[in-house]
């Protein structure tokens, strides 16, 4: 990106302080270890730390400017905005550097999967476009603006990411990144802390159409009942995908072993074979969207098809390794009711040579939807096959009750442990070759520590 220090005033309503208004910036950074020539600090303040305490010490580490809320000391050759909200100022920047590029931007969102959603579309359209995407997971507040701000002349399309846990927030991501179509993966009950119903999610998430008019594209889940009864309901053009009946985008005859999942997929121009080298159910819904999308734009399917049977799924997100004889599933990157439920079900499909073991650690955000979840969650692995349950964390023993009280008669093994050590004790005792290992939690969990020991 290039803007000038007067563009970015001009576009958050703030005043420029001192320094040449021409000077070019070329990115914001709101974090302080990633000082770069051309970049302009935003320092926010957080429930700890004030990032306005580090602001000298990047301008003397070579930032060319810095956004600020308070009164700090002035230099000629630096650049300083001062603004009311240095959040606020980062996102109306964002959302200017947006409105320069006339193209297309789908907007991702769901209670689960969004990453690897996005990452799917955006490597099925780089078949036959230019495309930016969201890094990572930069979806939230902060996250939108530093994404949109990779938005160069030679894109011809991007795929943003956009996350939300409370009231509102959908609404200023959308007001910020403007999408032209949507997917939406799921409702299940992320944040549900927050949102208290999953039909206020579903109408939280729904902002992220503000912008549409009635001949602009919203893809759904159509194997999500929530999602599903929008057809018809909402004043958009509403495209489904899924393996059910009735899917626009639909896949049948779906052959899934470890190494990933071949079908068939029906779309409105003819039927595509795929293959991708991802095993499970969702991970066919993320690829029947990505040639939804791609066909919505004009793109080559075929082209798209080749370049999904190429995909490697994101770090800590169903990646499958294997060490001393044992397959270890690492889904350790977040969990919820709904993303535990679908990695589960992967396990019992790959679980065929020796036993299936779920290590499951505590969820977050559930609120008083806790117990019940974890609850669930436990009782899901019983009622799949699921040969021994390893629940850590102090939420999770209501995972243990639910495994132990739905297995009944059924010779399942069920541990309830207090931390990461615990269960990495119990895994080493018990695991033989030929057991296959699902180790899932919420991100402030580490369950990383646990795959770690397994793949010595």
């Amino acid at each position: 990106m290039k803007m000038t220090a007067w563009q970015a005033a001009q576009a958050c309503g703030g005043e420029l302080l001192c320094g040449d208004p021409q000077t070019p910036l070329t990115s914001f950074f709101t974090d302080s270890r990633e000082v770069c020539t051309g970049g302009m600090f935003v320092p926010l303040k957080g429930e700890r730390t004030d990032a306005h305490i580090f602001i000298e010490a990047t301008l003397q580490a070579g930032a060319a400017g810095t956004l600020t809320q308070m009164d700090i000391p002035l230099r000629e050759d630096r650049v300083v905005i001062r603004v009311k909200d240095t959040l606020y100022a980062l996102q109306e920047i964002g959302a200017w550097w947006r409105s320069q590029f006339s193209i297309p931007v789908i907007g991702v969102t769901g209670s689960v999967g969004k990453t690897t959603t996005k990452e799917m579309i955006a490597l099925a359209l780089s078949a036959s476009f230019s495309v930016m995407r969201t890094r990572g997971n930069q979806n939230s507040q902060v996250g939108m603006p530093l994404t949109l701000f990779q938005l160069e002349e030679k894109h011809d399309c991007a795929v943003v990411e956009m996350g939300m846990s409370n009231f509102g927030e959908m609404a200023r991501l959308s007001e910020i990144s403007r999408p032209t179509m949507a997917v939406m993966t799921n409702i299940g009950i992320s944040h549900i802390a927050y949102l208290k119903t999953q039909e206020n999610i579903l109408r939280e998430k729904l902002h992220i159409t503000d912008r549409f008019g009635p001949d602009q594209s919203l893809f759904v889940n159509g194997d999500d009942p929530l999602l599903r009864r929008l057809e018809g309901e909402v004043p958009l053009r509403v495209v489904t995908f899924g393996l059910s009946e009735g899917c626009q985008y639909r896949a049948v005859q779906v052959e899934m072993d470890e190494t990933g999942v071949r079908f068939l997929l029906q779309t409105p121009r003819g039927v595509l074979p795929m293959s991708i080298p991802v095993p499970g159910e969702h991970n066919v819904r993320n690829a029947a969207v990505s040639i939804a999308v791609t066909e919505a734009l004009g793109g080559d399917a075929e082209k798209a098809a080749l370049a999904l049977s190429h995909y490697e799924p994101p770090a800590m997100r169903q990646q499958i390794f294997h060490a001393g004889g044992v397959t270890v599933v690492d889904d350790t990157y977040n969990a919820s009711p709904d993303s535990v439920h679908t990695a589960v079900q992967l396990l019992a499909r790959l679980g065929a040579q020796g036993r299936k073991i779920a290590v499951l650690a505590d969820m977050l955000e559930l609120g008083e939807k806790s117990y019940e979840g974890h609850y669930d969650c436990g009782a899901f692995c019983a009622e799949n096959g699921v040969d021994m349950v390893i629940a850590v964390g102090e939420e999770s023993a209501a995972t243990a009750q639910g495994a132990r009280e739905t297995a009944g008669s059924h010779p399942m093994e069920v541990y309830h442990c207090e931390n990461n050590e615990q269960a990495i004790g119990i895994l080493k005792k018990q695991l033989l070759p030929g057991d296959t290992v699902l180790v899932k939690g919420s991100r402030g969990m580490h369950m990383e520590e646990i795959v770690r020991e397994l793949l010595q």
